[in-house]
């Protein structure tokens, strides 16, 4: 065989068309699993020389010719060939340009379609790793921004209308609830893709007495796949770290469209350094916050990427095909496009500051107060579907007057219900609202202080 001749071709009876020589190759994508190629065949090469398949001397020179091979794509020395297809026959090849005979050993009792399983799988659970710290860094960008507005004010707001007052560490804490629920479902994928594959061959395993414990031991997997009619097929992982990214995603195209609102004039909450904006090529005023514009839509390429695994997986028959292929340009698109979402987010929040006192002058719109005081009638004694009804008739009064519930005179209220006092005016406002706040999980600022601590130390530990 010679150095560009594929080891499949002698079946065929002439060499493959060069449109499908373009077609198949993946080498302009997968050349990025080349260090997790080159660990995989060396421990399977220890695991041959172990059962005594290969000899000690064959062993050393394969493990010595791998490194270099490391060393040369790492140095951007090495020069890759479509005409070997992938990123594992370009480095079987060159290895056996470099060490002879040995080298056409390595492929024993292996096939490339337990060898891509392995590699992605080990690829993956680095990535997971790296996705996880940029998590954590966004999160810990939050919980600063947090600390500094425990006591601050803002709308809560559903349905895009005012709600209740809550405090701005509050709202800032919510994406790092989010957030960790991205964490945990990373590493539930990583326990579930961490098994070994290696030796599974193309479909049915091999005669030859291989131990595959051995080389899953040595590439740290937690066991192996105990089916090799699955191992070499299962994608499932793959699916679901799409998933996973696709709904990370989702969290940060929320963030993204609240800051977008946030920064417009119509709100005016809060400031995006320009580091982080850009400006319009006819309009000189424009402070563009065009990294969150692009962080909501690069979400879109996300669900793409899923619905594409998907669709992969869904119409194969049983055993290993070549549209798996495909799979990597999904994963490597959706581990791409979150990384550098997530660093984006991080960047943004660690230099965005919240104009309190802006947004403390406009609080008294929208009777951000109204639930609170039903509650207060709720204390009096009142059943919370009438309290609900007398607030609702007070609100649309005030509407028509131009007040707020905390102008209402205590006649007034009287008049709608003899329940009411003269304390009531200590539950009214927002800054009242939101020092009463009781329950757990609530947007006060005793509860934010406490989430605030949890989160220093939770993170502190990653």
């Amino acid at each position: 065989m010679t150095d560009k001749q594929r080891s499949w071709e002698k079946r065929l009876a002439a060499g493959p068309d060069e449109l499908t020589v373009n077609y198949v190759e993946s080498l302009s994508y997968d050349t990025r699993l080349y260090k997790y190629d080159i660990v995989g065949s060396i421990a399977h090469a220890t695991m041959l020389a172990e059962r005594k398949l290969i000899t000690q001397t064959e062993l050393k020179a394969i493990k010595n010719g791998l490194i270099e091979i490391s060393e040369q794509i790492e140095a951007g020395r090495f020069r890759f060939d479509k005409a070997h297809e992938d990123v594992h026959m370009a480095i079987e090849a060159a290895l056996i340009e470099k060490i002879g005979e040995p080298g056409k050993k390595l492929h024993t009792a292996r096939s490339r379609n337990d060898q891509v399983a392995t590699d992605v799988r080990l690829w993956l659970r680095d990535e997971i790793e790296g996705q996880q710290a940029a998590i954590v860094q966004l999160q810990k960008a939050f919980v600063q921004l947090a600390g500094k507005h425990t006591n601050d004010l803002m709308p809560a707001y559903t349905h895009l209308q005012r709600a209740q007052p809550i405090v701005i560490g509050a709202y800032l804490l919510s994406f790092v609830e989010q957030l960790e629920r991205d964490f945990i479902r990373l590493t539930n994928c990583r326990n579930l893709l961490n098994v070994s594959p290696l030796g599974s061959g193309a479909i049915a395993g091999s005669t030859l007495a291989i131990d595959r414990l051995s080389t899953a031991c040595q590439l740290a997997f937690a066991d192996i796949a105990h089916s090799s009619i699955d191992a070499i097929s299962d994608r499932d992982f793959c699916a679901e770290f799409i998933f996973d990214c696709a709904l990370t995603g989702a969290h940060l195209s929320r963030f993204a469209e609240d800051w977008i609102l946030f920064s417009s004039n119509e709100f005016d909450f809060i400031r995006i350094d320009d580091a982080f904006c850009t400006s319009s090529s006819m309009m000189p005023q424009k402070r563009n916050p065009d990294v969150l514009e692009l962080m909501r839509g690069k979400t879109g390429s996300l669900y793409g990427a899923l619905i594409g695994m998907l669709t992969i997986l869904k119409g194969q028959p049983s055993g290993y095909n070549r549209d798996l292929q495909e799979d990597k340009i999904h994963l490597f698109a959706a581990a791409d496009t979150v990384r550098a979402s997530l660093e984006m987010a991080r960047a943004v929040v660690a230099h965005t500051q919240f104009k309190t006192a802006r947004i403390a002058a406009g609080l008294d719109a929208g009777f951000l107060d109204a639930t609170a005081l039903a509650e207060y009638l709720v204390g009096k004694g009142v059943p919370f579907r009438a309290a609900h009804g007398v607030v609702g008739a007070l609100v649309s009064l005030c509407e028509k007057d131009g007040r707020s519930l905390s102008q209402v005179s205590l006649e007034t209220f009287k008049e709608h219900t003899p329940q009411i006092d003269a304390d009531v005016y200590d539950y009214l406002g927002a800054r009242h609202v939101v020092q009463r706040y009781a329950s757990a999980g609530a947007a006060g600022p005793q509860q934010v202080k406490e989430r605030i601590a949890y989160w220093k130390k939770h993170l502190a530990e990653r």
